[in-house]
């Protein structure tokens, strides 16, 4: 069953028809996504440490964040992604083990040290994730996360170049896919996409590409990130002002 979801999941990755992923936070959002007839659930860090009482970057203890993904798993039947930082400081097998455990069949990965933003050396990172594939063979789908955008390292002749250093050997060592976070910008997501031949993954955000438009592009993935929780803490927020005015929040 789990070799079934990964297979199903990695060939939701098409370029030019990306799989869209509002990312999720608990089981009742992802029950939402489910019911809004979304092909796949992916997890986002950042919410779903927030909603856990904890700041993201691996601020959350391992325990409780694969707790709160296998609950996610067991509220839905579809194939769910685990976004994982960069592994919560376990090493590869048991990374995979316990990601295993709690049913999901695929996570991300990130290449930059969490709380710090300091970027993993893209050897050390293909290592990684060379192992991490090793341990879970073809039962997870990884998208391995590009930092060098989020940072202000690229968008530049050289920058794009060390980009494209990185998702190459990202996806030799075993990544489905590569993310390269904090990119917006439309030449470089089409000449990334174009540089690299394989699959990629774009955050929607404000300032970014309609969705269609990313298609055209040639991105195989879009995600959400912690945009739609924030959305709707946002609007909880209001419902809550309401409440302590006397007025009704409906």
């Amino acid at each position: 069953m789990t070799t079934d979801r990964a297979a199903v999941l990695r060939a939701l990755h098409v370029p030019g028809t990306p799989l869209v992923l509002p990312n999720v936070w608990d089981a009742a959002s992802a029950r939402a996504v489910h019911e809004a007839g979304f092909p796949a659930i992916a997890t986002g860090s950042a919410a779903v440490a927030r909603v856990l009482g904890y700041e993201d970057g691996e601020d959350t203890p391992v325990e409780e964040m694969m707790a709160a993904v296998a609950r996610i798993v067991r509220a839905v039947d579809l194939p769910v992604t685990a976004d994982v930082e960069r592994g919560y400081g376990l090493k590869p097998a048991e990374l995979a083990e316990r990601l295993a455990a709690t049913g999901a069949v695929g996570c991300n990965l990130e290449d930059s040290l969490p709380g710090h933003g300091e970027l993993v050396e893209p050897e050390a990172q293909a290592e990684f994730l060379a192992e991490v594939r090793a341990a879970a063979g073809d039962t997870l789908v990884i998208n391995a996360r590009i930092d060098l955008y989020l940072r202000g390292g690229a968008l530049s002749a050289a920058g794009r170049a060390a980009a494209v250093e990185r998702g190459r050997r990202y996806l030799e060592a075993g990544a489905d896919c590569v993310y390269p976070i904090g990119l917006g910008d439309e030449d470089e997501i089409a000449a990334l996409a174009d540089a690299l031949g394989g699959r990629v993954n774009i955050l929607f955000r404000p300032g970014a590409p309609e969705l269609a438009r990313l298609a055209e592009l040639g991105v195989a993935r879009i995600s959400f990130g912690h945009g739609l929780h924030e959305a709707s803490h946002a609007y909880a927020r209001s419902l809550f002002a309401k409440v302590r005015e006397g007025r009704s929040p409906y």
